[in-house]
């Protein structure tokens, strides 16, 4: 079985931008991009295929859309030599070198030192009109798209520290932050519960759900359910943002360490661990590791660690 040198688990920009380093040290690199969606849709490219207008990518002083970004990072990433495979990675077998991957169609990877960048899956709530307004008012990160909502009237789902930093966050932008939340007991820390429940701009709606989002080009109300009576009542609404966490894309890689949310450990080099070791040779970048930033930019910069690390590896063990 040929061995790749450098084999790249995820499109992202994590994934892109390791490629790009990678390729440009002569280690043509494989990029397994996942695949489309049945009846449209899908994973190519990562989130950022899910925005609109980014805007704080450096370099682009007036934004850019999401997918032009990504196609443009694919292109220059294929331009040094990185080839790209639509494939998902099914399982993968760290326990000796050169290791390898099974892909979901069916195929046997073998590689000499592995970047896992399947990056994180937003929660969503699951209805029919979330995913068609998905970046024309319905949103997952206050971070990326709470400038587009000046003087807007917003809501935001959950009830942990995830939602209440969202609300807090809003309220830079927006006229009035709306927190739902199906109980009247919150998860979230005292401390940031607190901060939104003093902040003026943020009222909160309990103990209601999200039963529908309306509008055809972009959110314009949301239908809001009782959850103890079943009662429904429509509200008008220029946003959704959904604060409800993030599941990071890690289960083919059951052996390696993760947190109690499913995000890969690994070191200040990128470096995976498994039983709090090291496993030589494989890496970590972008969303897959980091709970904390989930920007563009970071999961790029990681991505640019984990290529360097993984041409140190090679350099040190196949010179």
């Amino acid at each position: 079985m040929p061995e790749e040198n450098v084999l790249i688990i995820g499109s992202g920009i994590a994934g892109f931008t390791a490629a790009i380093y990678a390729a440009r040290a002569n280690l043509n690199p494989l990029v397994l991009s996942g695949m489309p969606l049945p009846g449209g849709g899908g994973v190519l490219g990562g989130q950022l295929t899910t925005t609109t207008e980014v805007e704080n990518f450096p370099g682009f002083e007036h934004g850019v859309q999401g997918p032009e970004l990504m196609a443009t990072v694919q292109r220059q990433a294929e331009r040094f030599g990185t080839r790209v495979e639509q494939d998902h990675a099914a399982s993968a077998d760290f326990s000796r070198r050169p290791y390898t991957v099974r892909t979901v169609g069916g195929k046997t990877l073998a590689a000499r030192a592995v970047i896992i960048a399947t990056g994180a899956s937003a929660k969503y709530l699951g209805l029919p009109a979330e995913q068609r307004l998905l970046g024309h008012g319905v949103s997952a990160c206050a971070t990326c798209d709470g400038f587009f909502f000046k003087g807007k009237e917003l809501y935001v789902v959950g009830g942990g520290d995830t939602a209440m930093e969202e609300a807090t966050f809003l309220t830079k932008f927006a006229a009035r932050v709306n927190v739902v939340h199906r109980r009247d007991a919150f998860k979230a820390s005292p401390i940031m519960l607190r901060r939104a429940q003093e902040n003026p701009k943020i009222r909160f709606k309990t103990p209601y759900a999200v039963a529908d989002v309306h509008g055809e080009a972009k959110v314009e109300g949301l239908t809001l359910e009782h959850a103890a009576n079943g009662s429904r009542e429509r509200v008008p609404a220029d946003g959704l943002f959904l604060g409800i966490g993030h599941q990071p894309n890690t289960a083919a890689f059951p052996t390696l360490d993760k947190d109690e949310v499913g995000y890969l450990r690994a070191d200040e080099r990128t470096r995976c661990l498994s039983g709090g070791a090291v496993v030589p040779g494989v890496f970590a970048a972008g969303d897959v590791s980091d709970s904390r930033y989930r920007q563009a930019i970071t999961a790029a910069g990681k991505g640019c660690a984990a290529a360097l690390e993984a041409i140190r590896f090679l350099e040190e063990t196949h010179p």
